[in-house]
């Protein structure tokens, strides 16, 4: 196979893909074709999004899957994959269908049966999960509670105008869908087959002071796969959750485009 001449990267929640903004000008320089697409109805700007939360409340795992495998299948050769947050899953269950050159799941929120909850997480999550009439709505953070889940790290003038700039409510539909998934039976929207040995290589990263998916989170995710296929986990001191606009990004997207082309398939 020749080597992935494109990048398709994947948001999480609580943003769009405005998030990448500068990873796609930087892989961009380096000469590869950059794909960020929205979630289906996300195309709009934040502002507009945060003005109507409809596309919000509606979509789910599996229309943004599908919108996402539609895109990947129609490129003229696999890509490298890299995904934020939500986004890591997307990445991971991408690559489960076999798509993808290879991966990279960053701060990655788990795939099924992956059990560990650390307290910080739980803090960081309870603003849709506090309520359970919160499953039909888009819920936000304030300023405080992205501060806390998404920038911990930054002085609170630069979370401020990162909030403001990035943040629109999440689907909190799909985020009691994921907190009762272990309570169903059978396998729910984001079941992997760990034992899949051709799957393409995948590479955790974390950081290290991230509240919303510690490094814990990421470590039980990759340890959960059984296949022959490659698994690496890499953390990042000093990094919180919104890493892909943290001081010092540039090192974490060379580090995990380098590491992809070294092992893409």
């Amino acid at each position: 196979m020749s080597t992935p001449d494109t990048i398709v990267l994947i948001h999480g929640f609580w943003v769009t893909p405005r998030s990448w903004e500068h990873w796609v000008d930087h892989y961009k320089k380096r000469g590869y074709r950059v794909l960020a697409p929205a979630y289906p109805g996300f195309e709009a700007e934040v502002e507009a999004l945060n003005a109507d939360t409809t596309p919000i409340e509606k979509v789910t795992v599996e229309e943004i899957l599908q919108s996402l495998e539609n895109l990947v299948r129609g490129l003229d050769k696999p890509p490298v994959l890299i995904g934020h947050s939500a986004g890591g899953v997307f990445v991971q269950l991408l690559l489960d269908r076999g798509l993808g050159a290879a991966g990279v799941a960053i701060s990655s929120a788990p795939t099924e049966g992956v059990a560990v909850v650390p307290l910080t997480q739980i803090k960081s999550a309870f603003p849709v999960l506090k309520n359970p009439a919160n499953r039909h709505r888009a819920v936000g953070l304030t300023a405080e509670q992205w501060h806390y889940a998404f920038t911990n790290t930054f002085p609170e003038k630069e979370s401020r105008e990162l909030y403001e700039r990035y943040a629109i409510p999440a689907s909190g539909g799909i985020f009691w869908d994921s907190a009762l998934a272990t309570l169903r039976p059978g396998h729910q929207s984001t079941y992997v087959d760990y034992h899949n040995d051709a799957r393409a290589p995948l590479l955790f990263i974390s950081g290290e002071k991230d509240h919303l998916m510690p490094p814990k989170v990421q470590l039980s995710n990759a340890r959960h796969y059984k296949s022959n296929t490659v698994t690496e986990v890499k953390e990042f001191p000093g990094m919180p959750h919104l890493l892909p606009a943290a001081p010092g990004w540039e090192k974490v997207a060379d580090d995990a485009l380098d590491w992809a082309l070294s092992h893409a398939r």
